[in-house]
């Protein structure tokens, strides 16, 4: 069973305030470091918690292994695994959505391991005899359920154990009742909207007709096949009669279950080469789009039509759900390369948007980002990525990053990588040993500065990056007289003026230093008499026409036309 493991840090900064994510960390002894020393800071309570990836199921098993503070409570391992609460007093309750989904959380190896949903699990007396005879896995169910009702009352826990008992008890008992009965009709495709029409409107009917239907889904061979011969029912379930109606909710309930289940959608779509992969996969079949390989996958491409039309509600409820746990997981879309991990979370991205609506808010989607951005730019992350490249293609890689990840705190740690690369002298020392020409080592910090002023950096960082950058191009430039040797040059002020504005054209002068110089520059030379004359001569072209062109190629470089008019001699 291969498995991944990782520690989330979380702290809590006031007794009534939520646990919000501080770091990730990758080795135990790292992440309780890293919590030692937040006690001392503004946290009034922290926890480290040990997530568990297991590959066979695609679920993560959460455990709290340190906790400290003042409203830290004494609870057992169970309570300490976060149970959903959801009490039931009669066998009924045990098929209620929130019960199923309480169920499926407790028995996920279980059910993966037959390949089979709660509401199947739950009316095959076959699957509860096996279930009931592991005994050690449904107690411990059992006790996680309890130890969570005890923790938000006063009722003993032995008494809601013993309770718990009784009740799954009279269920499973029920079941094997009405099996040996034979209440569970076996029903052939086209008979299931008859048996629905009957089964409406009794009292026992939903639970009879799932019955039913799980008896036809025994004997599927795989979970594309179960999902196909749901679909098949689909044609049935067409209409506003009550039988109809009944057998939709019946196949959307069970549909949203495999689809709630990491090894059942897993399957359905197909090994992907990576979680991003699948993950992309998994979106466009919530948004009803072809998927990329059908061969052989009839019920995942039947599935695919039916959410194009906006149908399944609960099924495609699932889905979302399950889109929104796979961004916010710890699992790396392309494990092999942080650059294409980037990459490809801006494509799940630009993608998952389009589904945003009555199962999908925007909200949600936008926090899951973030808390997924906020993993990639750890220490543990970034720095194998910046090691061994030299400084500027560091600067480079981190807008790389910052125009993938989102967040405002995200960004805000991300500008921290910056400061050690723009202080001292090695990013100076670097680009003046260059052997390359100085306009196109210009051009490159230029750019770099550029696309800083764009970020979406705090107001602050973002000034003082470009600043660095700024004074960075302006000791290049002094250190190699590009201005000064400009200005000698045997050449008329017109050629002059000429080599000005092709550095502003090519992007060589930053913000605001060179670009100040250089206008200083343009203004003296376009002053000197006789320049548009000149100018006009060398262009071939009339006095307006010249003025015009040249006012326009000042403008580019900053000089407004009201001050290039009263600047430019006849």
């Amino acid at each position: 069973m291969a498995q991944n493991i990782h520690y989330e840090i979380f702290r809590r900064r006031g007794p009534g305030g939520g646990w919000s994510l501080v770091e990730v960390r990758d080795h135990r002894e790292d992440a309780l470091k890293y919590a030692q020393e937040l006690i001392t800071g503004e946290a009034v309570c922290v926890k480290v918690v040990k997530e568990t990836y297991n590959d066979e199921t695609g679920d993560y098993l959460s455990l709290t292994v340190f906790e400290h503070g003042e409203n830290k409570k004494k609870v057992s391992k169970i309570a300490q695994e976060d149970v959903p609460s959801s009490p039931c007093f009669k066998p009924d309750d045990l098929y209620s959505y929130h019960a199923r989904k309480t169920i499926a959380s407790l028995l996920p190896d279980f059910l993966s391991r037959h390949k089979v949903t709660v509401t199947e699990m739950g009316h095959r007396a076959d699957l509860l005899e096996k279930l009931e005879a592991t005994d050690t896995v449904l107690q411990h169910a059992i006790q996680r359920v309890a130890v969570a009702q005890a923790a938000s009352g006063e009722n003993q826990l032995t008494k809601i154990i013993r309770s718990l008992h009784e009740l799954t008890t009279q269920a499973m008992h029920r079941v094997y009742r009405d099996a040996e009965k034979s209440r569970f009709v076996t029903v052939k495709p086209g008979g299931f909207l008859a048996l629905a029409e009957k089964l409406a409107g009794t009292h026992e009917g939903l639970y009879l007709l799932n019955g039913s239907i799980a008896l036809y889904l025994k004997d599927s061979k795989g979970w594309d096949d179960k999902v196909h011969r749901l679909m098949t029912m689909m044609a049935e379930a067409n209409g506003e009669n009550p039988g109809a109606k009944l057998l939709f909710a019946c196949v959307d309930n069970l549909i949203s279950e495999v689809l709630s289940g990491a090894a059942g959608l897993r399957e359905l779509i197909g090994a992907k080469e990576n979680h991003g992969a699948a993950l992309m996969a998994l979106i466009k079949l919530f948004l009803g789009r072809d998927p990329d390989d059908t061969e052989g996958r009839e019920g995942l491409s039947a599935l695919t039509r039916q959410f194009a039309t906006d149908s399944l509600p609960n099924a495609r409820t699932a889905i979302a759900e399950r889109i929104l746990a796979e961004i916010r997981s710890f699992k790396r879309l392309c494990p092999k390369s942080i650059e294409d991990e980037f990459k490809t979370l801006r494509r799940i991205a630009n993608l998952v948007v389009m589904g945003v609506g009555k199962y999908l808010s925007h909200d949600d989607l936008v926090s899951a980002f973030v808390l997924r951005s906020q993993r990639l730019i750890t220490p543990e992350s970034l720095a194998p990525y910046l090691h061994g490249v030299p400084p500027d293609q560091k600067l480079e890689r981190i807008l790389f990053v910052e125009e993938n990840v989102i967040g405002a705190e995200n960004k805000r740690k991300l500008a921290e990588f910056a400061a050690p690369i723009l202080s001292g002298t090695t990013l100076l020392d670097y680009y003046q040993n260059s052997k390359a020409p100085i306009v196109p080592r210009l051009q490159q910090i230029e750019s770099l500065q550029n696309r800083v002023r764009r970020s979406g950096f705090q107001e602050n960082q973002r000034l003082e990056i470009a600043d660095a950058l700024d004074k960075l191009a302006a000791a290049l430039e002094s250190k190699n007289r590009l201005f000064e040797a400009i200005d000698r040059k045997p050449v008329g002020y017109t050629e002059k003026a000429a080599m000005l504005l092709k550095l502003v054209s090519v992007n060589a002068l930053t913000e605001p230093r060179l670009t100040s110089k250089a206008r200083d520059m343009l203004l003296a030379y376009v002053s000197k008499p006789g320049f548009l004359t000149t100018y006009a001569s060398q262009a071939a072209k009339d006095k307006d026409a010249a003025m015009a062109e040249l006012m326009d190629n000042l403008n580019k470089a900053g000089i407004p036309p009201e001050k290039s008019l009263k600047t430019i001699a006849a």
